[in-house]
């Protein structure tokens, strides 16, 4: 009896460590910037270096392990209370490696090259977020829920995003084009390319991106190129979270160019910075409201 109660014991223990949650399995991902991030088990002190960044962790069920962020990282409301570390243009450094992070989520072109460089010579291994494609944010949020043991909570939120995208893309697929030039700034004059994000959200609404063809993601252009190209409609990103901060826009500067058609039928719009500069689960909003923008523009045609 007591041989048969010895040799269970160690087969209930190998059954036992079967059993031990996958929080304590290495975990494996391939980020935006081609690397590869392996942690030994599921992390459990994030830093998140953007505000898009803290929306997908959220989104991901990882919002709790969030130990610092930056600033603006104000939503859901519960990012508020979490204390910040700079700010995309300064990190505090010292106060990030004081959090003892096991994970940190950088936004690839919008922290300062050298200070992420300082961050990766510590050690502290890095994931780099920055999706160029509507399908990237999905990819992203699943890929920090592996990161995070949290992968089913992920991936219900990626799913809900690809279903709300997808419902937006049947719904605009057979709108007639329009021709759109995205303010970005005014002084000097920047709009966003094709490989950018938002022409990507405005190619579903049926929008065509005046400076597609660009090669800089974020290109300057004069005022005669864009009257050249006599756009049908401009967007341009009013104030989220930095309405402290920042200008309103402001298209005052076309209306002495009555010659284009946007002018010419005031189909200048504004939409929610928030909705568009954010590469999080957010975004479908933004679509909606760049789609509904298009559909009033197209309204405006003249009957023929």
């Amino acid at each position: 009896m007591h041989a048969l109660k010895f040799a269970i014991a160690p087969a209930l223990a190998a059954t036992a460590l079967l059993a031990v949650p996958s929080a304590q399995a290495a975990v494996s991902v391939v980020d935006d910037a081609g690397q590869t991030i392996t942690l030994a088990q599921p992390a459990r002190r994030v830093v998140s270096l953007a505000p898009h960044v803290t929306e997908m962790i959220f989104a991901a069920g990882g919002g709790d392990r969030i130990v610092g962020t930056v600033h603006y990282s104000d939503y859901p409301p519960q990012a508020r209370a979490i204390p910040r570390v700079g700010d995309n243009k300064a990190l505090d450094l010292e106060r990030i490696a004081a959090l003892k992070p096991d994970l940190i989520v950088v936004w690839r072109h919008g922290n300062a090259q050298k200070q992420t460089d300082r961050l990766r010579a510590l050690g502290l291994p890095l994931f780099y977020s920055e999706p160029r494609k509507l399908a990237s944010i999905p990819e992203n949020v699943e890929k920090l829920g592996t990161l995070l043991g949290t992968e089913a909570t992920a991936r219900r939120a990626a799913d809900n995003f690809r279903q709300q995208v997808e419902t937006l893309r049947k719904t605009y697929a057979t709108r007639p084009p329009v021709t759109v030039f995205y303010q970005v700034w005014q002084q000097p004059l920047m709009t966003l390319n094709g490989q950018h994000l938002v022409s990507d959200m405005l190619a579903l609404c049926g929008g065509r991106n005046l400076f597609g063809a660009e090669t800089p993601l974020v290109p300057t252009v004069s005022v005669e190129a864009v009257v050249a190209g006599n756009p049908e409609a401009m967007l341009t990103a009013g104030m989220g979270a930095t309405r402290s901060d920042q200008p309103l826009p402001d298209y005052a500067m076309w209306q002495r160019w009555k010659q284009i058609t946007a002018v010419a039928r005031n189909n200048l719009f504004v939409i929610d910075g928030d909705l568009v500069n954010r590469a999080g689960p957010r975004v479908v909003q933004g679509i909606e409201q760049i789609c509904k923008d298009l559909d009033v523009a197209r309204s405006r045609r003249p009957a023929r």
